[in-house]
């Protein structure tokens, strides 16, 4: 927090009076020319901050008259901190977290809400269990709390959008070539031109084969987005895009514990065998993007998005280590163990077929009514999602059980595995099911500008959702019981901001927002006997917040939030650890999020966060999940911030410093990750003015610590230090 209120003092100390920005056409925002209908993608190419954005709103709003927290990572931000992922990406937003997703996909944790389907590009929904690149996009857009009046059901705690670069009508010739610790090897280029005068094509591709600093883990990732502008007419523009993504990874699911706390191993320890732990996705998406301005107020905007993944995941991994004595444990020589000496063993793989079909319709529409200002929202959504599931356990062969069994052990301290013979097959547990999800979905919202200083955003979407699960399982399925399921939602969420406006360039606001969670969960097929008949979760933030743009291109934000969690499966009887669940579990997460993106001077440039969470359960939801127990992979406090100073056109310099409080692994609060501070630091160098050389080094002083986790036997370590060399060419 410390960090921050310097940043300010600093920023109002140079920047003498705040500077009103002009949101008129031809206007001057951050140094940069503007119209008052499109974003401008250059400003994400020059500054780490972000004016505008249409994904808050639907609409071309100015952030500072968006009644919500809206944190922007630019594409300059991503390049100067050669973030090869969401996770390192998001490291300097308040609020947001990372969690471990069992090694195989991105999981996020926003306001305390853990998520791995919230994900959304270009607005549109994009949500099977896997790793993004950065390659295509112009910014990564982070919008706080329930979003479900702008973007459906779900994003409990919020949401991420990429804003993927399309062809423009520009001349595009941009390389980039890394080097560095741990075999690291990427290549990225972003090539685009016109084509005549009405016509321009762009195409951007990225290829990445990389070691770890964790043994017998390396990833390789490749992709290409051809994309292709064409104007219809004076008032009608269509863009097409196509995207074929590959990443192939191994599982790591990091280390174990005992007695509360992450085991002390060397930071490259695999635990399990990563020969038998690959993981992989295949993703192909197109879209069809048709924008027609009736006239200067009036617009339409229609986006489609068809997107096929198939995504398969093993992990050989570890469970718990023992705290009593263990004699002849299975997979070891016979002998005895003391406690602390040998961690369990486990297998399971996973194969997942999704194909999602989602249109979306907008109009926008700017009218008086009287001295009254309206900017109109009118929209509907259609979407069908088909996702296939299958699920195998791993079994280990002994002498005794050739067929084998469930569970081995090894030693804590060799606990890497080499099991060739690995045997997979189904069990009662193992699920295989297929479902599908479908939407209807009407949206209306008003942007009404009372005076100059008063604006109110009022919005609500009504969602019809229909979810189909079928349970395929074979094995141990009880003869007659249920098989289908098919529920269907009919969902209200509104939305409501009240923006004053002191000044043009600052504005205070008040917002309620609220969203559902249905019963089949952010990846569709959760739908079961025991859940079917059950209203979905219910999500509702409060927020109060402040924006100000200290200076054109410097921003200084904060909010204060309550997010409440309803109909959370609880204990029937919270004083019997065996009572049914019923829904009636309550979880409330309250905090402080402080940001700070730009330009001080044209020398210095900071983005930072601090954020302050307080978020627990206010109901016993089982035996060891009680009333006050703290949300997992959220530190009560952490704070960042990164700073670039350029002494001279040639030369650049970085620190970057980030710092998390201690964390719990899992909900039962058992297990605790030890808070830590991190410092990175980055020098740049222009070698001419389309060449620049940049090195990057990660954890500088190679603090011990420790990443994430996903329960309480999967915590990560974090890296040693770690350099990338970069080459960046453009002209």
């Amino acid at each position: 927090m410390t960090l921050l209120a310097t940043s300010a003092i600093m920023a109002c100390t140079l920047g003498g009076t705040a500077h009103a920005q002009s949101t008129e056409e031809g206007g001057k925002l951050g140094g940069v020319t503007v119209t008052d209908t499109a974003i401008d993608d250059n400003e994400s190419e020059v500054s780490y901050k972000v004016s505008r954005s249409i994904g808050a709103t639907r609409t071309d709003t100015p952030l500072i008259d968006v009644p919500q927290t809206v944190n922007v990572v630019s594409v300059k931000q991503i390049e100067d901190q050669a973030a090869g992922s969401i996770g390192d990406a998001i490291r300097y937003v308040p609020g947001v977290f990372s969690a471990q997703g069992e090694g195989n996909r991105e999981t996020l944790v926003f306001r305390g809400n853990s998520t791995t389907g919230d994900f959304f590009v270009d607005g549109v929904r994009d949500d099977v269990q896997t790793y993004r690149d950065l390659y295509n996009i112009e910014r990564l857009e982070i919008f706080k709390g329930p979003n479900a009046m702008i973007f459906g059901r779900g994003g409990v705690g919020g949401i991420v959008n990429r804003v993927t670069k399309v062809a423009n009508g520009e001349t595009i010739r941009s390389f980039r070539i890394e080097g560095g610790s741990h075999d690291h090897v990427r290549g990225q280029f972003d090539l685009g031109t016109p084509i005549g005068s009405g016509a321009s094509v762009r195409l951007t591709g990225v290829y990445q084969d990389s070691d770890s600093y964790r043994d017998g883990v390396n990833y390789n990732r490749w992709g290409f987005n051809p994309t292709a502008t064409i104007n219809l007419g004076p008032d009608t523009t269509l863009t097409l895009g196509y995207e074929h993504f590959e990443d192939d990874r191994i599982a790591d699911r990091g280390i174990s514990t005992y007695l509360g706390a992450p085991l002390v191993t060397p930071r490259g320890r695999f635990f399990g065998d990563p020969k038998q732990s690959p993981t992989w996705t295949n993703t192909d998406a197109a879209t069809l993007f048709i924008e027609h301005r009736f006239s200067d107020s009036v617009t339409v905007r229609n986006r489609t998005r068809y997107a096929d993944y198939d995504k398969f995941y093993q992990n050989v991994f570890p469970g718990t280590v023992n705290t009593t004595a263990q004699v002849n444990p299975v997979g070891l020589p016979a002998g005895t163990y003391a406690p602390g000496t040998i961690v369990q063993i486990q297998a399971y793989n996973q194969r997942t077929y999704r194909k999602n079909f989602i249109n979306q319709t907008d109009l926008n529409a700017t009218f008086n009514t009287g001295a009254i200002e309206h900017t109109l929202l009118v929209g509907f959504e259609y979407g069908h999602q088909k996702t296939d599931n299958i699920r195998l356990e791993g079994f280990f062969p002994t002498t005794a059980a050739p067929t084998g069994v469930q569970t081995i052990f090894a030693t804590v301290a060799n606990p890497t595995v080499s099991r060739p013979d690995l045997l997979w097959r189904a069990v009662a547990s193992s699920g295989a099911n297929e479902g599908t999800a479908e939407v209807f979905a009407g949206y209306i919202q008003d942007q009404i500008a009372i005076s100059p200083m008063f604006d109110v955003i009022l919005g609500v979407r009504y969602e019809s959702f229909k979810t189909k699960v079928s349970d395929l399982r074979t094995v141990g399925f009880p003869v007659g019981q249920q098989r289908d399921f098919d529920v269907s939602d009919k969902l209200w969420s509104p939305r409501a901001g009240l923006i004053f406006k002191p000044a043009e360039n600052a504005s205070i606001y008040a917002a309620y927002s609220r969203t559902y969670l249905p019963r089949g969960g952010d990846q569709l097929t959760g739908l079961s006997l025991s859940n079917q008949s059950l209203a979905p979760e219910k999500y509702q933030n409060y927020e109060l917040g402040f924006k100000w743009d200290v200076l054109p291109g410097f921003n200084l934000s904060a909010a204060v939030f309550q997010l409440d969690r309803d109909n959370v499966l609880a204990l029937s009887d919270p004083n019997n650890p065996s009572s049914p669940t019923v829904p009636i579990g309550r979880q409330r997460t309250k905090g402080v999020e402080l940001s700070v993106a730009g330009e001080i001077t044209d020398q210095l440039s900071v983005v930072g966060a601090y954020t302050y969470s307080d978020g627990t359960f206010l109901d016993n939801v089982s035996g060891t999940v009680k009333a006050g127990n703290i949300l997992p992979n959220m530190p009560k406090h952490s704070a960042s911030l990164w700073t670039r100073f350029d002494p001279i056109d040639q030369l650049g310099l970085a620190v970057g410093v980030t710092h998390q409080g201690k964390r719990f692994a899992a909900t039962d609060n058992l297990v605790s990750m030890p808070g830590y501070t991190r410092v990175d630091a980055a020098v740049y160098f222009d070698i001419s003015e389309n060449v620049g050389l940049q090195l990057n080094v990660e954890n500088l002083f190679g603090e011990r610590y420790f990443l994430y986790a996903h329960s309480n036997t999967n915590i990560t370590p974090g890296s040693p230090t770690a350099a990338k060399v970069g080459l960046n060419v453009k002209f």
